[in-house]
C-alpha cells in the first residue's frame, strides 16, 4: 500500500465523502479508552491502521480525510479496540456479491472506496401525482430470476431495464422495489427440526467441525442492512452503476422508481432521514414506502428535500396532517385502512359488507392519497386467493405456523390445482373481479408483479425464505393467461379515459354543479336506493363525469355494478337526460369482458349474472 496523507477535520454529519484526491470519512464512536479508527485494505488484505485523533473530535463525531494515489482499489472498515465493524453509512460493500453464500457462519464485509462517474444524461423525475399512478411491486431477484424470464441478466435492476417495454405495456407509471439496498440474506436465526439435530450440531460445532448451515435464506431483506448501498448481488455491473442506469431507463420510459425500506427499532430517526434524502439526491429515487418502528412522521413531511417526493406510510397521525395542508403536490400516502381484506371479503359473498365496501372504495381524502391493494409480498398471490381455503408454508420449514391464518381466500371448490374446467372457470372470473375491484377503485392501485398473469406461490403465503420457483415470477404464466394481462391493460385504459375514477379531490354526493346529478350516487333493485342491509351482497355505483371535466363538455355517465351474490341480480338504473342511453361495456362473466361493441340497454334496468362486476356507460 503506498502512502498515504492523512489529515483531521471536524465534521458535521456522519458519512464518506470523496474529495479531488480522496476520501472523507465521518464516524460516530464514543472511543471507549480504546484505541479507535479505520482499517485500509488492499487486494491481498494486508491492512493499514489510521486512528482517530482529538483533532477531527466534534462531540462524538471524527473526522479522518486521507489522500493518496491507489485509493479507489482499496476496502475499509472501522475499528475499535479488538472490534471490526463495517461503516454503517457505507456506500458501497464487498463480500456480498454472491447471493446467498453459506460459506462461513458470518460473512465479512467491507467498506469499497471506488466511486464512479456517472452520466445521467439530463435525467429528470417525473413527479406523477399520486391519483395519476398505477404502482407496481417488485423483488428484483425473484422477478427475473425464472429462466422463464429470457433476460440476459436474470435477477439484477440490469433484468428490470429488460422488462421495462413489458411494464409501459402494461400501463404502469412506478415501480416499487422490495429491499434492495445492501442487507445480508444469510444471517437469519438457525433452524432445527427437533431437540436432537439441534444437540448434534452443537456437539459438531464444539468439535470444530463445519458448521450446519440453516437452509432457508431472508430473500425479503426486512432487517438491517446497508442502507446507503444498493444490493451487489442484484447487480450485473458495479452496483452503483447498475441501479442508476435502471432509474435513467426506467424515467425515460416515464415510470417512477420507489425503493421500500425497513428500520428495525434501533435505526435513529435522524438517520431514516438521512438515508431517504440520500437516494433522493445521489440516486434520483422518486419515493419510498416506508416500514419500521418509530418512524420520523412529521421529519419526513417537513423535510424540504422530499417534499416532491412521494411518502408511502403506514399510518398518518392526525395532528401531523397540517403539515400537508399547503402542499401544491399531494405527495404522501397511507394504506387505505382494511381494504384488502374487506375487499376479499366481498370477492368470495360474505354478508354485511356493501358498507365497508362502499367506505373503502371511494375513500379519497383531501391532503393525502391512499394506496389500493388486493395482493402483495406478504399472503397469497391473486392466483392463490382463488385457489387455496389455506395456506401451504410447508417447504419455509416451521411446521407451517408461519404465515397468518387469516386470508379471506376461496379456492372455489377444490383445494390447489385442478383440472375441472367449472373450477378454472370460476378462478378466472375471480382473478378478473379482484383486478377490477383494484382499477375501479378511488385511490391509488398497487398490482404486486405477476399477478397480472396468475402467478402462483404454490399456496405459500409466506415466501420471505424460498429462493426459488415458490418466491420467482414464472414468466411461463404471461402466455398461458394472456386473458389477464389483456385485461389489466384494458381496465387501465378505460381508467385513464374517466378521470373521475382517479378524482383529486373526495366526492360530496350531492348536485354542487346543479347538473340534476350527483357526483357519485349508490343503487340497487331500486334507482336511487342502495341496499346496505346485512345479507346484502350487491351495488351499483353511478358517477356523473360532468364533476371531472370541463364545464363545456358532454356530460356522461358512469355505473359500475357489483353482484356477488351466487346468482342473477337485477339493477335498476337511474333514468339519464333525454336522448342518452345505457350501454354495457364490460362484464366478468366474459371470457373477453370489455366488449367489442358497446350493448345497448332498452330498459332502465340490467341482470347481472353472479359473481360479476359490469360497467355502463350513459351517453
Amino acid at each position: 500500500m503506498s502512502s498515504l496523507a492523512v489529515t483531521y477535520f471536524k465534521p458535521y454529519q456522519p458519512g464518506i465523502e470523496r474529495t479531488v484526491s480522496g476520501f472523507r470519512f465521518a464516524l460516530v464512536n464514543k472511543k471507549n479508552g480504546c484505541e479507535s479508527g479505520i482499517l485500509l485494505y488492499d487486494d491481498k488484505k494486508q491492512e493499514q491502521r489510521i486512528p482517530l485523533s482529538e483533532k477531527g473530535r466534534k462531540g462524538e463525531l471524527f473526522g479522518v480525510e486521507i489522500r493518496g494515489e491507489d485509493l479507489n482499489q482499496l476496502t475499509y472498515n472501522f475499528y475499535n479496540g479488538d472490534e471490526v465493524y463495517t461503516d454503517p453509512y457505507v456506500q458501497g460493500v464487498a463480500g456480498l456479491e454472491q447471493f446467498g453464500d453459506k460459506s462461513s457462519k458470518e460473512r465479512m464485509t467491507y467498506g469499497v472506496l471506488k466511486k464512479q462517474d456517472f452520466d445521467w444524461e439530463e435525467d429528470t423525475n417525473p413527479e406523477i401525482p399520486f391519483e395519476d399512478t398505477i404502482l407496481y411491486g417488485i423483488h428484483v431477484r425473484a422477478f427475473t430470476k425464472h429462466k422463464s424470464s429470457n433476460v440476459a441478466h436474470p435477477g439484477t435492476f440490469e433484468g428490470i431495464v429488460e422488462k421495462i417495454p413489458y411494464l409501459k405495456q402494461l400501463g404502469i407509471t412506478a415501480v416499487e422495489l422490495m429491499p434492495c439496498y445492501e442487507f445480508d440474506e444469510a444471517k437469519i436465526k438457525p433452524l432445527y427440526s427437533d431437540h436432537r439435530e439441534q444437540e448434534e450440531t452443537k456437539q459438531k460445532e464444539e468439535e470444530g467441525k463445519k458448521e450446519v448451515q440453516d437452509g432457508r435464506l431472508n430473500c425479503w431483506g426486512f432487517q438491517k442492512g446497508f442502507y446507503f448501498a444498493p444490493k451487489a448481488s442484484y447487480s450485473a455491473k458495479a452496483p452503483e452503476i447498475s441501479f442508476k442506469t435502471m432509474v435513467r431507463e426506467l424515467h425515460k420510459a416515464g415510470i417512477e422508481v420507489m425503493m421500500h425500506f425497513y428500520f428495525p427499532e434501533d435505526i435513529s430517526q435522524g438517520f431514516m432521514v438521512q438515508v431517504l434524502k440520500f437516494w433522493t439526491m445521489e440516486y434520483h429515487v422518486d419515493g419510498f414506502r416506508i416500514n419500521g418502528f418509530h418512524l420520523p412522521v412529521r421529519m419526513l413531511l417537513e423535510e424540504p428535500v422530499l417534499k416532491r417526493s412521494k411518502l408511502w406510510l403506514p399510518y398518518l397521525p392526525e395532528e401531523d396532517l397540517s403539515c400537508l395542508e399547503e402542499d401544491s403536490f399531494k405527495h404522501v400516502a397511507v394504506d387505505n385502512g382494511n381494504f384488502r381484506n374487506d375487499i376479499r371479503r366481498f370477492l368470495k359473498g360474505d354478508e354485511g359488507l356493501v358498507n365497508d365496501f362502499i367506505r373503502y372504495q371511494r375513500r379519497n381524502p383531501k391532503e393525502y392519497a391512499v394506496m389500493n391493494a388486493v395482493c402483495d409480498y406478504d399472503g397469497f398471490s391473486l392466483m392463490d386467493l382463488v385457489s387455496y381455503d389455506r395456506k401451504h408454508n410447508e417447504a419455509n420449514g416451521e411446521n407451517n405456523a408461519d404465515g397468518t391464518d387469516y386470508n379471506y381466500s376461496w379456492n372455489c371448490g377444490v383445494e390447489g390445482t385442478t383440472r375441472k374446467k367449472n373450477v378454472l372457470s370460476l378462478r378466472k372470473k375471480q382473478i378478473k373481479n379482484a383486478i377490477a375491484f383494484l382499477m375501479l377503485s378511488q385511490g391509488t392501485p398497487f398490482l404486486f408483479s405477476g399477478d397480472e398473469f396468475g402467478n402462483s406461490r404454490l399456496g405459500n403465503n409466506n415466501a420471505y425464505c424460498q429462493d426459488n420457483r415458490i418466491g420467482w415470477v414464472n414468466w411461463k404464466n404471461e402466455g398461458r393467461y394472456e386473458e389477464y394481462t389483456e385485461f389489466v391493460r384494458e381496465l387501465l385504459q378505460f381508467r385513464k379515459e374517466h378521470p373521475i375514477l382517479f378524482s383529486e379531490k373526495p366526492f360530496q354526493m350531492s348536485d354542487y354543479k346543479r347538473t340534476g346529478y350527483p357526483d357519485l350516487s349508490y343503487h340497487s333493485s331500486e334507482a336511487w336506493i342502495s341496499d346496505v342491509k346485512g345479507n346484502a351482497r350487491a351495488v351499483g355505483v353511478m358517477y356523473s363525469e360532468s364533476y371531472a371535466k370541463e364545464e363545456d363538455t358532454e356530460e356522461t355517465f358512469l355505473y359500475i355494478g357489483y353482484n356477488f351474490y351466487m346468482g342473477l341480480q337485477v339493477f335498476a338504473l337511474p333514468k339519464l337526460p333525454k336522448g342518452k342511453h345505457w350501454y354495457q361495456i364490460m362484464d366478468t362473466a366474459q371470457m373477453c369482458p370489455f366488449f367489442k361493441e358497446p350493448r345497448l340497454l332498452k330498459n332502465n334496468s340490467y341482470e347481472a349474472f353472479g359473481q360479476t362486476i359490469s360497467i355502463l356507460v350513459g351517453r
